[in-house]
């Protein structure tokens, strides 16, 4: 996920996507404890794409905040 294609969706497609990724996230702790993980590198990178769906949601409140100001 490349954040140039993040900061082109609006605010509420930020707030599915990040729901989705939160999800992911709990689904592959799950499997990680039953044992079923095939991949462990897709933990790391579904925990970094929630980190970047948050800091583009935190840019675009900044701006909209300043812009109000």
């Amino acid at each position: 996920m490349n954040a140039n294609e993040l900061r082109e969706k609006t605010p509420d497609q930020l707030k599915d996507e990040l729901a989705n990724l939160k999800k992911e996230s709990f689904n592959l702790r799950f499997q990680q404890a039953t044992g079923a993980m095939e991949s462990t590198a897709r933990m790391r990178s579904a925990r970094r794409d929630a980190a970047r769906v948050l800091t583009i949601i935190n840019e675009k409140a900044a701006a909209a905040a300043k812009t109000e100001s």
